[in-house]
């Protein structure tokens, strides 16, 4: 297949468009997408891909270069052409350029994360009960209280079977 703009190369990247609800597509060869902005990149690796993504933006503000993390130094451009941020101090520093492709990524720009569950951990508390009860159940037979030691053992073998 041709490339639709200059109709004389291969087309090699395949661009699909909704807007309002209008879906265009378009076949291009690598020099005719270039030049519309749209570069290349490895589907293979979520960097190469939020490299893609941010290289778009590099590419056109040229103060991007020259902004720079105090902490480890990292630029955007660096951000763009890696994807990846240098520290947790760069999320300060480029939170604006960040900004809009955290929201596209993710969905969200705040971190929510999983809770764990809150329930408590009743292996523990099983095995202390236990020994205590075993504690007391030898105590009850040295006593030679055996309904109470035989009530003891019940207990006894019916935490050990929820465990």
């Amino acid at each position: 297949m041709l490339c639709q703009v200059c109709g004389k190369n291969n087309a090699t990247t395949h661009i699909k468009t909704v807007i309002n609800g209008k879906v265009t597509e378009q076949n291009l060869c690598g020099y005719c997408a270039a030049k519309k902005g749209y570069s290349s990149f490895s589907g293979s690796s979520i960097s190469g891909l939020l490299s893609s993504m941010l290289g778009n933006t590099v590419k056109t503000d040229a103060s991007l270069y020259e902004k720079h993390c105090q902490n480890c130094g990292t630029s955007f451009a660096n951000i763009a052409e890696t994807g990846k941020v240098g520290c947790a101090e760069c999320y300060k520093v480029f939170e604006d350029e960040l900004y809009v492709y955290l929201k596209r990524i993710h969905g969200s720009v705040k971190h929510t994360g999983k809770t764990p569950g809150r329930k408590e951990l009743v292996v523990a508390k099983t095995t202390d009960r236990i020994s205590e009860l075993k504690i007391k159940l030898t105590n009850l037979v040295a006593e030679e209280k055996y309904e109470e030691a035989a009530v003891v053992r019940d207990q006894i073998k019916k935490l050990e079977e929820e465990k």
